[in-house]
Parts: C-alpha cells; structure tokens; sequence
C-alpha cells in the first residue's frame, strides 16, 4: 500500500528591504504592521543595547520591555547551539509562544542566531531583522540563511527562513568601529566584484565620503549590495546553483576564520580569500592581472588586507577546506572573477595550483 501525502507548493511571499537614514523613528509603526497584532520579543547584541539603549527608550517600539528583552555576547565563540538553546529556555520562560514574533537587533552573529532560533521555536515563528553593522545591513540580513558554527567549520548547522521585513537604518553605523566598519566593506567589495561593474567604479571614485560616513553614499552601497544580493537569492533561494556566487572570497575565508580560531574578523578573512581567488583565476588564464591590481587598490585604500596575514600554511588552508560546507559530491566548489563584476563557479581546480597562489600570498 502507498499513500501519497501532497504537500502544497509554498506561495510566494515578499521581504520588503527597507533602507533610510532616519528609520529607526518609525520603526515601531513599521512592526506593528508586519508583527500583525502578534507578540514581540527581542533578541539584542549585548553591545549595540548598551549603546542605544538611551537613545531607542523614547521612540516606543512595541514590546520593548525587559521580559522580552534577550541579550547575549554576540560574537562567532558563542554562535553555537548551546547559546541558541539557553536563548529558547528564555524565550520559554518569558512567555513566547507559536504565535510569537522574533526581532533581532545586532550584527551579522545577532541575525545568524536569532533568525535560526525562530526558525526552530516552536517549529518556527516569523523573525525581522534591524541590522545594525554594515557588514549585516549589505549581506548576512538578506537572503534567509541563519546559522550557527560547529567545532569542525563555520554555519554547518543551519536554516532557510525568510525574514518578514528587513529594516536598515544606516544611523546605526555612527557607532560603530573604524574597524568593524572596514570589515563591512569587504562585502560591499565582494558584492561589486561578483555582479556589479558601476558599484565597483563608484568605490573607486567615491571613497573619502564613504570612510566619512556621509549618509547618501551609505545609502546608495547598501542598496546597491542589497539590490544584488535580492536579485541572486531570489532566482535561487536554497543554494542549488546561482546563489554560490555569493560565496566569493568565503572558501579561503572560512578557512582563515577557523584556523585562527576567530581571531581573524569575517571582512579581513573574506577580502584574503578574494585575493586567493582572484590570483588563482590570473593563473588560470581566466581573469586579467590588472583585475588583481584593482582589487588590490580597493582593498588598501578601504584599509582591507592586500596579503595572506597570520602564520597558515598553504597545506593547512588547503586542509581546512576540506571541511567547508560548499563541498558537494567530494569537490570543492570555488567561485572566481572572469572580470569586474563578473564570476564563475569551478570544481575542477588543481590543488597544486591554489598550493602555489597561497603561498604567493602570504606576508612575510
């Protein structure tokens, strides 16, 4: 006997990216339409509360009291699912439930955990991001991935959960490091290299008033990663194909990332695994040496590595490798530019070859 149980397809849905200076003032009218009379709690990074808490305690955003308030320490040690378990308990004692909805104020980590939390409460609850780095506002709070880290390599455990809404208020960069600033134009260079030729011009010519933080060219290089970043994941959610893309500089990148155990920071990790793959398609005859010399040229002038840094192998990145998720069938799946704002996936690089670019690389 076969029983054929047909699951309906998921209807299309939308989630809006809304991007203004000035937004979080409204913030509390933009959540009480999407949150649709549901309960709100809070996932906050412990820092950015402690920072904004003064300034967001007269703007009345709904349910923002300390029952519902969750914080935690942010960083990639505690992306794991002890903190998402501790977070659950508390979300329990506080009175969540499925019809509960989950917000999540912090960095590229904040996002990672709480959208993976709502992903699993429960069996799932709907989520919205506010962004508050600008590696967070042009990548990891777009496109529905939520994940937590394993001792054996970065996002091995994770989730597809669109988020309702994704609301970026680029006044939240005022306090944000000169250094965590840089590691969020990393993805802004990642993002121009693998799809947009006049993103890539525009931070060439326009890079004093993006280091100052001016409003309008803020605006226009986060809509511009988002724009992108909305276009791939939408003609490919779940990763089979397109949306590898995305994954330029992060093969080598992760790699760095876990055998420094962290120490090296996501953005400085993503631009050296750029540099790999960029000098790996010179030598494979699939990219032009000057495109190097430009991404070397943006790198420094965003004050982003121009060297392999940290005292790894060649051997030993090459062996980290073999533990990243983006290996499918046994092969590694390694995207390199073909040009400025163009990319290829390859599965059939040589080992020796890459062996040979990172050492090349390396800073001596």
């Amino acid at each position: 006997m076969e029983i054929n149980l047909c699951i309906p397809a998921i209807p299309a849905r939308v989630s809006p990216i809304v991007i203004e200076t000035g937004l979080a003032a409204a913030l509390g009218q933009h959540l009480k339409r999407v949150a649709q009379g549901r309960e709100l709690f809070w996932v906050w990074d412990a820092r950015v509360w402690e920072l904004w808490q003064r300034r967001v305690a007269c703007l009345n955003w709904p349910g923002l009291t300390s029952e519902r308030l969750l914080l935690f320490d942010a960083t990639e040690v505690n992306k794991r699912l002890a903190k998402v378990e501790e977070l659950a308990r508390q979300l329990v004692r506080a009175g969540a439930d499925r019809m509960s909805f989950l917000v999540a104020v912090g960095g590229g980590v904040t996002g990672d955990v709480a959208g993976f939390l709502a992903s699993i409460f429960m069996r799932g609850i709907p989520h919205v991001h506010l962004p508050t780095t600008l590696l967070a506002q042009v990548d990891s709070s777009v496109g529905g991935k939520t994940g937590v880290d394993l001792p054996e390599g970065k996002n091995l455990l994770g989730t597809f959960q669109q988020a309702q809404a994704v609301y970026i208020d680029p006044q939240f960069l005022e306090t944000l490091s000169d250094e965590q600033f840089t590691q969020g134009m990393a993805e802004v260079i990642k993002m121009a290299m693998l799809g947009d030729g006049d993103l890539w011009s525009y931070l060439e010519t326009n890079s004093s008033r993006i280091l100052n933080r001016e409003a309008t060219p803020l605006e226009h290089i986060i809509a511009a990663s988002c724009r992108l970043k909305a276009q791939v994941v939408e003609a490919d959610e779940r990763e089979s194909g397109l949306r590898r893309i995305l994954n330029l500089g992060h093969t080598v990148g992760h790699a760095l990332e876990r055998l420094s155990d962290y120490r090296i920071l996501h953005g400085n990790a993503v631009a050296m695994g750029m540099l790999a793959a960029t000098r790996l398609a010179v030598c494979l005859g699939l990219v032009a040496d000057g495109v190097f010399g430009r991404l070397v040229a943006l790198l420094e002038v965003y004050g982003l590595p121009t060297r392999i840094v940290g005292d790894y192998s060649p051997e030993a990145i090459v062996e980290a490798l073999k533990t990243d998720k983006k290996q499918l069938a046994g092969k590694l799946h390694f995207i390199v530019p073909t040009d400025i704002g163009s990319v290829v996936q390859r599965h059939d690089l040589d080992l020796a070859a890459l062996n040979e670019v990172l050492d090349d690389l390396r800073d001596r």
